[in-house]
């Protein structure tokens, strides 16, 4: 096991600065363009693709650094060119966490790579949990699944909303209630495969922001799949369905559903986007305090100012160093004994909220335009105490697990 460490090493340095590069260089001139056009970016996803950034190979040796940082690290650095862009170059993963989490072996090694594609014929992937009465409240998913023992086939009929990437995505996965009685432990989660018939894009949704990222509605109309698309096999389902009924029966609740041993896995990964976020804002508001002449004098000798950046400054570390505490801890095996994971989460999305509205504070009214790039950037920080488990949803996750009450 690796000890938990704060200095990177030269690989892990060396990687963060490809990543900054890119970010850089090809994100940032572009952030403002595809933020207006409120359209997938697939040139920007093809040019990540042409250089390994965007590609199962990358991903999973990030996923597997031995320090757990490899992944935080990269969502900070892609985060910080910009949300919208960097949400449609990893939004993939989400649903490769999915499968890596709930899959078997063979599923693993046949659906994921068809994620992603090549740098050829780019190709994406959508996780779809979250419906229109069914958000933080997975116990009232209504997207069910039915088992045709005749032909070996899951039958699903419902509608997904808030799926980034969904209806255009090449594999779809998909939770789904396959046991009613049971609640959220009645849940199992499905692949959708390339151009099965009775999946379509619903609405998409013109956003607040995280623009250049795709949010749709999901409609399966008695989509079938085969047996083989169950994630981790009837057996298992089998087995799960069998110990919740046991432990619903002597009263006890604390069974893992699929959706959330998924976003379980990726809570810290966002709380290192929000790390990103706030860093770019921050780096344009301390640059243009540097800058910016009032009264005869930059306006950072002006102690409200100073003090504002150094809160922030502050903050951004604390921040990161929760994303790298829980990062590390879920590589090194260790259980979130005081929900570490959601605790990155929650406190890295207030912060990337806070200190872009001190960035826009900092500049004045240039802040407040577009002229400007931290106004984008507190528009989509804005989602980061939303998607994935509310702050609401986090603190409840957190004060169960010190309780013990788990959850529900």
């Amino acid at each position: 096991m690796t000890e938990f460490a704060l200095d990177l090493n030269d690989e892990q340095k060396e990687v963060r600065q490809w990543l900054h590069g890119f970010a850089a260089d090809v994100m940032r001139p572009a952030a403002a363009e595809w933020d207006e056009r409120e359209e997938t970016p697939w040139p920007l996803i093809r040019e990540a693709a042409k250089i390994g950034l965007y590609s199962l190979d990358f991903y999973a040796q990030q996923f597997f650094d031995p320090a757990g940082l490899g992944i935080p690290m990269t969502m900070e650095e892609l985060f910080w060119g910009d949300a919208g862009i960097a949400l449609s170059i990893v939004g993939t993963g989400l649903a490769a966490v999915g499968v890596l989490a709930n899959g078997t072996e063979e599923q693993v090694a046949t659906w994921v790579p068809q994620m992603y594609g090549d740098a050829d014929d780019v190709k994406v992937a959508a996780f779809c949990s979250s419906e229109p009465d069914a958000g933080s409240d997975v116990a009232s998913m209504r997207t069910r699944a039915v088992y045709d023992e005749t032909k070996d086939e899951w039958v699903i009929t419902g509608t997904k909303t808030w799926a980034t990437n969904g209806g255009i995505a090449n594999v779809h996965v998909v939770v789904a209630v396959v046991d009613p009685e049971l609640g959220s432990k009645g849940h199992a989660s499905f692949i959708i495969p390339p151009d099965t018939p009775g999946l379509s894009q619903g609405q998409k949704f013109r956003k607040h922001g995280i623009r250049a990222s795709h949010t749709a509605e999901v409609v399966l109309d008695d989509v079938r799949v085969p047996g083989s698309c169950l994630l981790g096999g009837r057996d298992k389902l089998d087995e799960r369905l069998a110990r919740a009924r046991e432990k619903a029966r002597q009263g006890g609740t604390r069974v893992k559903n699929a959706a959330m041993a998924t976003f379980e896995a990726s809570r810290p990964a966002v709380g290192a986007m929000a790390v990103g976020t706030a860093r770019a804002a921050y780096e344009v508001a301390l640059d243009y305090a540097k800058t910016r002449q009032q009264f005869g004098r930059p306006i950072i000798d002006n102690q409200g100012v100073a003090f504002q950046l150094a809160d922030m400054r502050t903050q951004i570390d604390a921040a990161r160093l929760l994303v790298w505490r829980a990062s590390w801890m879920a590589t090194a095996g260790k259980p979130f004994e005081a929900a570490e994971g959601s605790m990155s989460k929650l406190y890295a999305s207030e912060v990337a909220k806070s200190v872009t509205a001190q960035a826009i504070q900092i500049l004045g009214g240039n802040g407040y335009t577009r002229e400007y790039p931290v106004e984008r950037m507190h528009r989509d920080a804005a989602i980061y105490t939303i998607f994935e488990g509310t702050s609401e949803i986090q603190r409840l996750v957190i004060s169960r697990t010190l309780s013990g009450l788990g959850i529900r």
